[in-house]
């Protein structure tokens, strides 16, 4: 692979390149859990293998003189078993020279931790997926060499700066909403995060959705909002909880980019104190879908677009806009209580499916971020929790096994 090209930043990773720090590293982790322990060697041949196939993440990312930039690399990635945190710093300082995303593993689980300016959580999953079906035709010789993850997208359609390509260039500036209520608590000491996990079955999960007349982002959503409600001190109940939802773009949009493309709709309430999980579940419902109408998604991301081509703004230098994006960035944290991130309905190609067990998702935060994908009947959320005090989660987690939900957990040691 030649070193001679080079990529712009879509808009997206800016802001995480201008923000990322070592608690919220603005790194992401998807992983994959087989049946059977990982080979180390055979793992370092798979990845060897994928980066031929996926090219685009073999990249250093340079600071310019306006904006930063991508370029391709020969270095190649080096697997390891598990010793740092999900979702460790991949960019800044002592990162000079090194790629931007790690593949490791441990006993039978294949992680892969990314820098969110290289893609989005559909982009890690999707690389995921190549490396896992390498991986396994290495493992089982003439047993899955016809299947294929592939999209069957061109290389430029795989780099392809899709927020560019659809701007609709009637964007103007995103007008402010109302700060949010921001969980208390004193946050955990030395940049460390806690990350848990925890399992129960998709298909009763949906049942109780179905039951409420809402969907299961709905349904969840609903849930969290109750659960930081019960924990709001009562001089500010008055003020509104708000979620936060990244939505993949490339399903408004013909796009089979690799790239980030996606953008956040937001559910905002204040709650009366006569809300049940009924009622709230079917409210988030229809503000959810409201939000997710296409003309509000095609505004949403020309907003969003719009100052990145402003002439003004693009003939800053770097080291202003930095200081300024962060500053912008912090401000749109302040509306946000917690962020949902719903993954889906995850699907391995049949031929796969007897050596996976499961997949689980994470993402940095400065706050509570929840990660939800489902496999099978398996339905894993993903926490990760600045928060040293975890009784949000608790009353979240006691909706569901009040309601006869069997739940198992799993918590990580608090590490950074």
């Amino acid at each position: 692979m030649m070193n001679d090209k080079w990529f712009k930043m879509d808009n997206v990773a800016k802001v995480f390149l201008a923000t990322c720090n070592l608690r919220d590293t603005r790194s992401f982790r998807v992983s994959c859990t087989l049946k059977e322990s990982v080979d180390k060697e055979l793992l370092q041949q798979a990845i060897e293998k994928t980066v031929k196939q996926r090219p685009q993440f073999q990249v250093l990312i340079h600071k310019g003189v306006f904006w930063h930039y991508m370029e391709m690399t020969n270095k190649e990635p080096v697997v390891e078993e598990e010793n740092q945190r999900p979702c460790p710093y991949l960019y800044g300082r002592g990162f000079e020279g090194k790629l931007h995303y790690r593949v490791t593993y441990f006993r039978n689980r294949i992680n892969l931790d990314m820098f969110h300016a290289l893609t989005d959580g559909n982009g890690g999953m999707e690389f995921l997926n190549i490396i896992v079906l390498n991986y396994l035709q290495l493992k089982y010789p003439g047993k899955l060499d016809k299947v294929s993850v592939f999209s069957g997208a061109s290389q430029a359609d795989l780099e392809e700066d899709s927020f560019k390509h659809f701007y609709g260039k009637k964007g103007k500036p995103v007008a402010g909403t109302k700060k949010s209520y921001h969980i208390r608590g004193l946050k955990l000491p030395y940049n460390q995060l806690q990350f848990m996990e925890f399992h129960m079955s998709a298909q009763e999960m949906l049942k109780r959705a179905k039951k409420v007349h809402a969907s299961l982002t709905s349904y969840l959503g609903a849930a969290l909002m109750l659960a930081v409600y019960r924990d709001m001190p009562a001089l500010q109940k008055n003020k509104p909880i708000t979620i936060s939802m990244p939505v993949n773009l490339r399903n408004f949009y013909p796009s089979a980019t690799s790239r980030n493309f996606f953008n956040s709709v937001y559910v905002s309430h204040t709650f009366s104190g006569e809300e049940t999980i009924e009622t709230l579940a079917q409210q988030f419902d229809t503000d959810l879908k409201a939000e997710l109408k296409p003309e509000k998604m095609k505004e949403r991301m020309d907003n969003y677009e719009y100052m990145e081509q402003a002439f003004f703004v693009r003939m800053v230098p770097l080291f202003i806009k930095n200081p300024v994006v962060k500053f912008f960035a912090r401000q749109e944290s302040k509306k946000v209580t917690a962020v949902v991130s719903n993954l889906g309905r995850l699907q391995a190609e049949a031929e796969m499916e007897p050596y996976i067990q499961g997949y689980s998702a994470y993402c940095s935060t400065s706050t509570l971020f929840i990660t939800i994908c489902s496999y099978g009947d398996d339905l894993t959320l993903g926490v990760a929790t600045a928060y040293r005090n975890t009784s949000v989660l608790r009353n979240f987690i006691k909706t569901f096994t009040d309601d006869g939900v069997e739940v198992t957990a799993y918590a990580s040691e608090v590490i950074y």
